[in-house]
C-alpha cells in the first residue's frame, strides 16, 4: 500500500535473507536498481514494478566501478534521505543501500564483460564503464534474486548489455525495459541534468528534436540510414548558433 513503512537494508546477508523469504512464500518480487538522486524516471520504474510485483525492492548504490578516473564519482548527487521518503511514499517495501565495501569486499577480483558490445558507442569513450555496470548489476541480481528487474530505455546501450548478460548467463530475473521519461520539452530525465547551466539545459533539447525528426521521417516511409542520419545532423547543425 502506498505510504507503507520502508525497510532500509544495509548488508548483503540481510538482503539475501529477505529475498529468500519472499521466494519461500511464493511472492513475485520486483527490483529497481538505481544510483539515487531519484526523479520521475526512476519513479516510473517503481510504478511499473508495483503494478506487477510484491515485494518491490529498490537499491541505491553509487557504483565506483563504472566511473572513470576523471569522471564525477565524488560529486555525483547523493540524496539518500530524500530518496528514501520518495520510495516510502510510493509504497516500496525495501531499500537496499549498501556501502561500497559490502559490494566490493577486500580481495574482490571478478568482473563481468559483455564482449563485443561493451566496447562500442559510449563504451568506446569510457573504457571499463560497462564492465563496471554489468558486474554490479549481476551482483545485485544475485543478492536480491528478483523475478523481475526494471530498467529505463534512456540508457539504451546499458539495457542492451544487461539483456545480453541475463540471456548468456541464464539468469532467473526477467529484464523489463521501460519507456523513457521526459521533461515537457523532450529532454530525457537524468540525475546529471542538475549539472547543466541554463543555456546548456536549453541546448540539450536538440538531441530529442533530432531523434523526433528521424522518427517522423521513418513514419513517412524513409528507410535509408544515411538519409535519416543526415536529417538528424541537419537538426543539430541548425541549433549550433544557440550554443
Amino acid at each position: 500500500m502506498a505510504g507503507s513503512k520502508l525497510e532500509v537494508i544495509r548488508t548483503v546477508e540481510w538482503m539475501k535473507q529477505v529475498s529468500r523469504q519472499a521466494r519461500l512464500e511464493g511472492r513475485v518480487s520486483g527490483f529497481v536498481p538505481t544510483m539515487g538522486a531519484l526523479h520521475e524516471g526512476h519513479m516510473s520504474l517503481v510504478r511499473a514494478a508495483m503494478a506487477d510485483c510484491r515485494p518491490v525492492i529498490a537499491s541505491i548504490f553509487v557504483n565506483p566501478a563504472q566511473f572513470g578516473p576523471a569522471e564525477d564519482f565524488r560529486k555525483y548527487p547523493r540524496t539518500l534521505e530524500t530518496d528514501s521518503k520518495k520510495l516510502e511514499h510510493a509504497g516500496v517495501d525495501y531499500l537496499f543501500a549498501p556501502e561500497a565495501e559490502e559490494i566490493y569486499p577486500p580481495g574482490f577480483c571478478t568482473w563481468v564483460n559483455v564482449e563485443g558490445l561493451s566496447e562500442r558507442l559510449e563504451g568506446r569513450a569510457r573504457p571499463g564503464h560497462f564492465r563496471g555496470v554489468t558486474t554490479v548489476v549481476l551482483k545485485l541480481l544475485e543478492i536480491v534474486q528478483p523475478q523481475k528487474a526494471f530498467f529505463g530505455r534512456k540508457d539504451a546501450q546499458q539495457a542492451r548489455l544487461i539483456r545480453q548478460m541475463a540471456s548468456d548467463l541464464h539468469l532467473d530475473a526477467e529484464i523489463v525495459v521501460c519507456p523513457i521519461a521526459r521533461e515537457a520539452d523532450g529532454l530525457a530525465l537524468s540525475s546529471r541534468n542538475a549539472y547543466l547551466q541554463p543555456d546548456e539545459r536549453r541546448a540539450a533539447t536538440v538531441l530529442y528534436r533530432a531523434l523526433d525528426g528521424a522518427r517522423n521521417s521513418i513514419a513517412r516511409g524513409e528507410r535509408d540510414p544515411s538519409r535519416l542520419t543526415a536529417t538528424m545532423r541537419e537538426t543539430l547543425r541548425a541549433a549550433q548558433p544557440r550554443y
